[in-house]
């Protein structure tokens, strides 16, 4: 069920990303480098089934090694530490996050078009990041 995540994604295009960051609580200047990168997302599953997902970029990159289903201490990459669990729910891969009494999800779902839309929730505010897969 994760194989059809596995690979390198390039972000093609990404939206409200900027108002998601403020929800979160993330600073201006952050903000604002946050914006300007595209990140490849590269996921990777071991041969335990253990998953791999790296968020790299010119800025920052970011890795988090995870068993589906099972809670885990992340620093994020604007340093929140959340407890967070990856399930895997109507073919998405949801990632949630809570710290200091919130909460954010982000759905990721392969489309019929080869696309990896990651959907990324805050109370009523949704950014909608799209990534395509590369050769």
């Amino acid at each position: 069920m994760v194989d059809k995540f596995v690979g390198t994604w390039k972000m093609i295009s990404s939206e409200n990303f900027d108002d998601y960051m403020k929800a979160l609580g993330v600073g201006f200047a952050t903000r604002q480098v946050g914006n300007r990168t595209k990140p490849s997302l590269i996921i990777n599953m071991d041969d335990q089934g253990m998953i791999c997902l790296k968020s790299q970029s010119t800025f920052k990159t970011v890795e988090v090694k995870f068993n589906l289903n099972e809670p885990f201490e992340e620093t994020t990459a604007d340093d929140r530490k959340t407890m967070t669990v990856f399930s895997l729910e109507n073919c998405k891969l949801v990632q949630n996050q809570k710290w200091d009494g919130k909460e954010t999800t982000i759905e990721r779902e392969v489309t019929g078009d080869g696309k990896l839309i990651a959907k990324c929730m805050m109370g009523d505010v949704i950014a909608v990041r799209t990534y395509m897969k590369e050769v």
